[in-house]
């Protein structure tokens, strides 16, 4: 595997709304720093819902995105669903929480699923995107930053499964809304799930 894209956004404006937004990214051909909270330089706005240690960087697989690309009929480019991260070689739905990535210096760790909203829809010019997303059961990776370090285009990518029992993030979003028996919500409770999630499996 390996670093196939590194995306930054600015803060814009969605089209027809007054808030900024920083979903819209593109890919840059340089080094870019990572520490606790991300991508140095990358704009995050609604630090409510998105962001923080447990969110701080979004990784996509480019398996998962052709996927997609396929599924929608259309080309995505890099930063396309607003992600940081593009990893060669990786299907979304083999990765679950604890799940660690390396990549030169920097060692990530798989902590929660991507949560679509209606600011992803609009950006993707689709009312009804945010079911078609939940639906496609291949959800982004949110990561926190076990090591900060400085990442390049192109640097190899090493995927180390969590050593205990796994709770995928595919698994994660499809949970959600769902009534979950004691030992489902023991399970993703005992997984290193990020801090917005664990409200989810506690109730």
């Amino acid at each position: 595997m390996k670093l196939l894209a590194i995306c930054l956004g600015h803060k814009e404006k969605l089209p027809g709304k007054s808030f900024k937004t920083g979903i819209y990214k593109s890919a840059v051909n340089a080094a870019v720093m990572i520490d606790r909270l991300g991508l140095v330089g990358d704009a995050v706005c609604n630090t409510k819902h998105h962001g923080g240690e447990d969110q701080a960087i979004l990784l996509e697989g480019s398996l998962t995105l052709d996927w997609w690309a396929a599924k929608l009929g259309r080309d995505l480019a890099p930063g396309t669903f607003g992600e940081n991260l593009i990893v060669e070689g990786l299907d979304n739905r083999e990765v679950a929480a604890g799940d660690r990535f390396y990549v030169g210096e920097v060692v990530l760790e798989a902590s929660c699923a991507r949560s679509p909203c209606n600011t992803f829809a609009v950006k993707m010019g689709d009312p009804t995107f945010v079911k078609t997303y939940k639906n496609g059961g291949r959800p982004g990776i949110y990561c926190r930053v076990i090591q900060p370090g400085m990442v390049s285009p192109g640097d190899p990518v090493r995927h180390e499964p969590y050593a205990g029992e796994r709770v995928t993030i595919a698994e994660m979003l499809a949970a959600v809304g769902k009534r979950l028996s004691d030992s489902e919500r023991a399970r993703f409770l005992a997984a290193p799930i990020g801090r917005r999630w664990r409200p989810v499996f506690e109730n």
